[in-house]
């Protein structure tokens, strides 16, 4: 196998080449600051050609079979069409993160989902207190919603250095925004229904559920039966977006088995004997099968909705006037007033005190997974209400009053940014124990790793009584736990609160040579000398046969004629059986993978990552003891 950077890589699928800018492309912040160039290139545009922007986006395009078909313009294109990938992702991503992410323990889902309810809702109480009396407070859906893409794009650039649960927590938050805008779309901002075409398209997503059920895994079939439904939304009146959050929701989210992997090796094996065209095809179909269609369809569609889907959104509606005489108007209007209102005071208020009621009511049960200084700042930034603002606008507002709105919702942005940068600066300058527990908190996390370190059956390095216990499942002839091991002896060095575990995990039907030197390092571990046999496997691992082993152990100085017979018996097999077994159970199926304090670490493995992930564990440890 081809080896890649200690960074990416792990012995149960491919690496693939990154570069800086593939690297950047991928994170928030690059989403968020293409979103920012395109509504800054719809402003420039929209106040430098107004009328060669309006008259591009007003163009209609017509999509005619036979003697039916749909005409729209295309801004209603991308809103209605387009957008129906981005919400189909958002989808995915709560699909995730109930399957596999945060909100795999039920009883968690309370507190996030209740969070984004009260924001949502104190949010729109806010804004029809200031249109109150006005035809305006039927526009009261603007004020709902914040921008996943924006707000974690904000949060990446702005937030605090270790944003990952945060990132998590506003996740969910964000995604309860997500469901509720678009019930309110399809029943509130829908236009007179017709029963028919909406019965159809029930039936027709019915369908689709049978078939998720059935674990029918052809993607054509849903991509017609998708687009089908979509059409029989639009004639229903119904905003056909909503089928995309509902397919999204539908596909489920699971770890790699490590049986699938073993199977599409089998099938790449074959394929490797006989290249047939027939085989090629089975190898892909192995191959496939090996990730949860939620990651295929996340890996596909992601980056065309934050980089392209999105953006394209952006620059087809943010585009507005800016003139003094607008602006004057605009800050005294209660549509203006009453969406930056609802954002910058009404969002961070309903988040933190729903998040604080339910931390009340179940006397510390449930609390949020990070410290509340860090759920103000995922409040304020959820008043970044962008796209599903913007999108909610244009459906209940026309002409002027569609200016104001948008220009609420540009300032409310800028202004939720900007607090949010302030909360996170004034946090960063508290003594260190206190900015711990205000960004960290002291909720329980959830354990991933199925058997507990136990120090007389595990193989331990460093204090037993050490804060940060780094758990590594491993195989001794994957190149990529060979390019771990000077990073973890590094970071032994760096960190002296570390206690360091190898678990066997040797992947057969990649590594032939791994078991038996699991075993040999079980052999030398009879004699007092697992971590000597470790470091030799791990540095010479193109050299793992019979002779190979027994030379080490010459080298080391162990009684070879007892390592031989042990190692002939296969006596350290039940032990490397029970690591395997723990490794089942925990979900594991590459190398190397690594468990901070029982939690898995995603992600790389270069010594600035783990070294971030060591102090994050390291802090959270210290408060929660």
């Amino acid at each position: 196998m081809a080896e890649g950077p200690p960074s990416s890589g792990r012995s149960d699928w491919g690496w693939r080449r990154e570069t800086p800018l593939g690297r950047f492309l991928r994170t928030e912040s690059g989403s968020a600051a293409v979103l920012l160039a395109a509504t800054l290139a719809a402003l420039v545009w929209a106040n430098v050609a107004g009328a060669s922007y309006q008259a591009v986006w007003r163009t209609v395009l017509s999509v005619q079979v036979g003697g039916s078909g749909v005409s729209m313009d295309l801004v209603a294109w991308v809103n209605s069409g387009l957008m129906t990938f981005f919400f189909f992702v958002v989808g995915l991503e709560a699909r995730r993160e109930f399957d596999v992410g945060e909100l795999r323990e039920r009883r968690r889902v309370l507190l996030p989902v209740t969070a984004g309810i009260a924001g949502m809702a104190v949010a729109v109480v806010l804004y029809l207190a200031v249109n109150a009396g006005e035809a305006s407070a039927a526009g009261w859906g603007v004020a709902m919603s914040t921008d996943t893409a924006f707000a974690l794009g904000m949060l990446a650039l702005i937030g605090p250095r270790f944003p990952d649960r945060l990132r998590a927590f506003l996740l969910t938050v964000v995604v309860v925004d997500d469901v509720i805008a678009l019930l309110v779309i399809a029943t509130v901002y829908s236009e007179a229904i017709q029963v028919i075409p909406l019965v159809v398209a029930v039936a027709l997503f019915g369908g689709i559920v049978i078939l998720s059920r059935l674990h029918v895994r052809h993607g054509v079939v849903y991509l017609a039966l998708g687009v089908v439904t979509w059409l029989a939304l639009h004639d229903s009146g119904v905003d056909p977006i909503v089928i995309g959050l509902a397919m999204g929701l539908l596909t489920y989210a699971a770890p790699a088995g490590r049986e699938d992997l073993e199977r599409a090796t089998d099938r790449f094996r074959d394929f490797r004997e006989q290249p047939t065209p027939e085989l090629a095809r089975s190898a892909r179909a192995g191959l496939q099968r090996a990730v949860s269609p939620n990651e295929r369809l996340q890996d596909s569609f992601h980056p065309w909705t934050s980089y392209v889907i999105v953006p394209l959104f952006a620059l087809a509606n943010a585009g507005i006037p800016i003139e003094g005489e607008f602006l004057a108007r605009a800050f005294r209007s209660p549509i203006t007033l009453g969406i930056i209102v609802a954002y910058v005071l009404g969002k961070p208020l309903g988040i933190l005190a729903g998040s604080w009621l339910v931390a009340r009511a179940s006397r510390g049960r449930l609390r949020p997974p990070v410290g509340w200084a860090a759920v103000a700042g995922g409040g304020t930034i959820a008043g970044i209400g962008f796209t599903v603002s913007l999108l909610i606008a244009t459906l209940a507002f026309s002409g002027n009053d569609l200016e104001e709105a948008k220009l609420g919702i540009l300032t409310a942005a800028l202004g939720a940014a900007g607090i949010t940068w302030a909360l996170f600066r004034i946090t960063a300058a508290l003594p260190v124990a206190r900015r711990a527990r205000a960004l960290l908190g002291t909720a329980e996390q959830i354990v991933d790793l199925a058997d507990p370190v136990h120090p007389d059956l595990d193989h331990v390095r460093g204090p037993s009584q050490a804060p940060v216990t780094l758990v590594e499942y491993g195989d001794f002839e994957c190149p990529y736990c060979g390019q771990a091991e000077p990073v973890v002896r590094e970071l032994l060095a760096d960190f002296g609160d570390i206690r360091y575990v190898w678990r066997h995990l040797p992947l057969l039907d990649v590594h032939p040579h791994a078991q038996l030197a699991a075993e040999a390092s079980e052999a030398a571990a009879t004699q007092g000398a697992f971590w000597a046999m470790h470091d030799l496997l791990l540095g010479h691992q193109g050299a793992l046969l019979v002779r190979d082993l027994v030379g080490y152990a010459e080298q080391l100085g162990l009684d070879v004629a007892r390592f031989t017979a042990d190692l002939a018996r296969h006596a350290g097999a039940p032990r490397v059986a029970r690591d395997v077994d723990g490794a089942d159970r925990s979900g594991v199926s590459g190398t190397p993978t690594f468990f901070l304090n029982g939690r898995r670490h995603h992600g790389a493995f270069d010594l600035a990552t783990l070294s971030d992930a060591v102090r994050v564990a390291r802090a959270t440890a210290g408060i929660t003891s």
